[in-house]
């Protein structure tokens, strides 16, 4: 550590005493004729007044210079004349060697600064006390009055700088930090507790962002009902709104930590100072990572794009292939060559790391949140434990197996020093799920005390309830794979519907509570499969379409089954709503298809209308046509953003979930024509509780009293939030556990 800073300094300083390397600035030499002799910068106090009554006090002052140049790079005191220096020396004070190179023991800081002193007195008595406080890691400058004399080396003779005797101390010290051994860095853990109206507020993952260096955390938070982001310093007891952040998520600290880059309600990258001032929009995309490069990376649709942080264009790196689903970035190394990548493959997530020069990617194992520490591992996420496996950053290659460093993580940030900040609980890793009644107070309950299940961490899966809502059908992960499951409510059987190699998702009733259409990758690209409810006869083939299929749902008669398609974003042909007619047979029809992304699709009781969600005013809004006849109207339902309709039984009320995630509801009529009042909040979604924008994560029982959503927090069915924790010198425990 010290012999690496010493070792790249040790050019600065040619020789020793009266032949010591003359600094120059402004173009003029400071060791001129005409002045004292001796080069101003190792000068101490009183030789810089005149007093020429110099003793081993002046020679560990000018040792101490000497020492300071060579580990932060410069002398304490810089000027453009002689005189500056010397003023500037007279005064003192100058700025700690730690507050100036991070990674310099605080020991050998403190020492610096008793040697350098103002008055003499106050100094070492001779350079032996100097030498032995440096080897000593507990001392601490001022600690006790007598420290000097404990260190005195008992009347040690000083030793005059400009000889060769100084040169034979500065070897010994040289000499010892060379063979001293590193301290060890004990590692520390905190609950960190936020002020009571502060809290962390966590929903699915990548709620927060550590920034390099450890001592700054960006978050999620509710203020006066809205979702922002608010900062908060680890030496500073409040959380700080930051403007321009309403409704972001996903935040991403630039390397110097000044700046942030979100994920905007509206479905784009955003980047703003955290000291204050306009926001920059770098395009639409999800999931941002900010480089050491000075790029933000971000995926959006099926391409992997970056873009300067200071504005400019952006530039598609790659586009996903077929048969690959969600994808996006989880870090950037700090070689600034390479990056890690998550991508949904057969329903699971693959962490790639990508040459960013040659566009070259390897695949490295199935996980989540990837993660490259310095130490020389590859962090993960794999069923809510914390993983860590060795990688070679020059062959982009796992060389040992993944070996498990914490349970129950949630989600985790890194600092490049070593502090760890993560978020933990029952049901860790956004996988293990229960799901849960919520009633129109935000009361919680869960469906069945005992049920827990391995949902995968997917957020756009749905629960969805039989229409007499006796039965609830989801999608469960075991190690036969993933498929659809029923469970016969409140605490009866629950049994196997579905048995591929592939992944099935998204069940959905049909109205007549016979069957359950779902989507499937066993024979292409996520078709619509169905088979009866009772798990008589085979899987059939429902929908043949030449596009993937990301949601659905049925109208009231059974008639026709909307779909919404799982392309690009952003695009025409992209995340729109088709309808199949289930009479006639054939291929899917484009109900809503433009050059912006729709999702949601539901129609009313009595079939006359269709809610859904649209983002053709840059942000995610709830909408009603008249069905099937869409272009004969269209009326906007919320009002500050909205995602995810579905109707009440009756047809009299439409729910959704608001931009700041309350669950809300709006009164319709359709006399003398359609009729909605403004957005009512029923409650505030919990933490722990699954939004998305496209799909709809929550059904309505048929009373359309409660509703039945996924709790990611199995622990507390209250929805309460996680447990967060700050590790100090995580590298010391990652290197224990993950030997290299």
């Amino acid at each position: 550590m010290i012999v690496d800073l010493l070792r790249n300094d040790l050019g600065r300083v040619a020789e020793f005493g009266s032949a010591l390397a003359v600094r120059t600035a402004g173009g003029r030499r400071l060791t001129e004729t005409g002045l004292t002799g001796g080069t101003p910068y190792y000068k101490s106090p009183e030789q810089a007044t005149g007093d020429q009554v110099v003793g081993a006090a002046s020679d560990t002052y000018a040792l101490a210079c000497v020492l300071y140049e060579m580990l932060v790079g410069e002398p304490p005191y810089l000027g453009n004349t002689a005189q500056a220096v010397l003023g500037k020396i007279i005064q003192g004070a100058p700025v700690s060697a730690t507050a100036a190179r991070k990674s310099i023991p605080r020991n050998v800081d403190a020492a610096i600064r008793k040697a350098l002193e103002r008055l003499p007195a106050d100094r070492f008595r001779s350079a032996s006390a100097f030498t032995a406080a440096l080897a000593d890691p507990t001392f601490r400058h001022g600690e006790e009055a007598d420290r000097a004399s404990a260190f005195s080396g008992g009347g040690s003779r000083g030793l005059l700088l400009g000889g060769w005797g100084a040169a034979a101390v500065l070897a010994g010290v040289l000499a010892w930090v060379a063979t001293r051994p590193e301290p060890v860095q004990q590692v520390r853990r905190f609950s960190m507790p936020f002020e009571e109206g502060q809290e962390l507020e966590f929903i699915g993952a990548n709620g927060f962002e550590l920034s390099p260096e450890g001592s700054l955390l960006v978050y999620r938070h509710i203020v006066d009902g809205n979702q922002v982001l608010v900062s908060r310093r680890w030496d500073e007891l409040e959380a700080v709104p930051i403007r321009g952040t309403e409704g972001a998520s996903f935040p991403a600290l630039s390397p110097d930590g000044t700046e942030l880059a979100f994920e905007s309600p509206d479905g784009g990258i955003s980047v703003l100072a955290l000291a204050g001032g306009p926001v920059r929009t770098l395009g639409e995309g999800i999931v941002p990572v900010w480089g050491p490069d000075g790029f933000v990376y971000f995926t959006s649709g099926r391409d992997v794009l970056r873009a300067p942080a200071a504005g400019g264009a952006r530039e598609v790196l790659l586009s996903t292939e077929e048969g690959e689903g969600g994808h996006f970035f989880t870090d950037v190394l700090a070689s600034g060559d390479r990056a890690i990548r998550a991508v949904n493959v057969d329903g699971g997530f693959q962490l790639r790391i990508l040459d960013l020069e040659t566009l070259e990617e390897k695949s490295l194992t199935f996980g989540l949140w990837g993660k490259y520490a310095t130490t020389g591992h590859l962090l993960y996420l794999s069923e809510g434990v914390l993983m860590a496996a060795a990688l070679d950053e020059g062959t982009m290659e796992l060389t040992g197996p993944g070996v498990p460093i914490l349970d129950d993580v949630l989600y985790y940030s890194l600092g490049t020093e070593g502090t760890l900040f993560y978020s933990g609980g029952s049901g860790a890793g956004g996988t293990n799920v229960r799901p849960v009644w919520i009633d129109r107070s935000g009361d919680v309950t869960p469906v069945d005390p005992g049920w827990i299940f391995d949902r995968t961490a997917n957020p756009n899966d749905i629960p969805s309830l039989s229409p007499d809502g006796t039965r609830l059908a989801v999608r469960e992960f075991t190690e036969d794979g993933y498929d659809i499951w029923i469970k016969h409510l409140p605490t009866g059987v629950h049994t196997r519907l579905t048995m591929a190699e592939k992944e099935d998702r998204m069940a959905v009733w049909h109205p007549d509570g016979r069957d359950i259409a779902f989507v499937s990758s066993r024979d292409g690209d996520r078709q619509v499969w169905t088979r009866r409810a009772d798990g008589t006869g085979e899987p059939r083939l429902l929908v043949e379409f030449d596009m993937p299929v990301a949601n659905m749902s049925w109208t009231p008669d059974g008639s026709r089954l909307l779909l919404r398609t799982a392309g690009t974003g952003g695009v025409e042909g992209g995340r729109d709503i088709y309808v199949w007619n289930a009479e006639q047979g054939g291929a899917p029809e484009p109900l809503l298809a433009a050059n912006f992304d729709e999702g949601s699709p539901t129609v009313s009781p009595d079939g006359r209308w269709l809610a859904y969600t649209s983002n053709e005013s840059n942000r995610w809004e709830v909408y009603v046509r008249p069905f099937p006849d869409v272009d004969e109207g269209r009326w906007q339902v919320s009002v500050d953003g909205g995602r995810t309709p579905k109707w009440s039984s009756d047809g009299r009320e439409l729910f959704f979930v608001d931009a700041n995630d309350n669950f809300v509801v709006s009164t319709v009529s359709a006399a003398p024509s359609f009729q909605a009042t403004p957005p009512e909040t029923l409650f505030q979604i919990p933490p722990a509780v699954a939004t998305v924008d496209l799909s709809v994560p929550y059904d309505v029982a048929p009373d359309d009293q409660r509703f039945v959503m996924y709790s990611y927090n199995t622990s507390d069915t209250d929805g309460g939030d996680p447990d967060v924790v700050l590790v100090e010198n995580f590298f010391q425990e990652l290197r224990a556990r993950a030997p290299r």
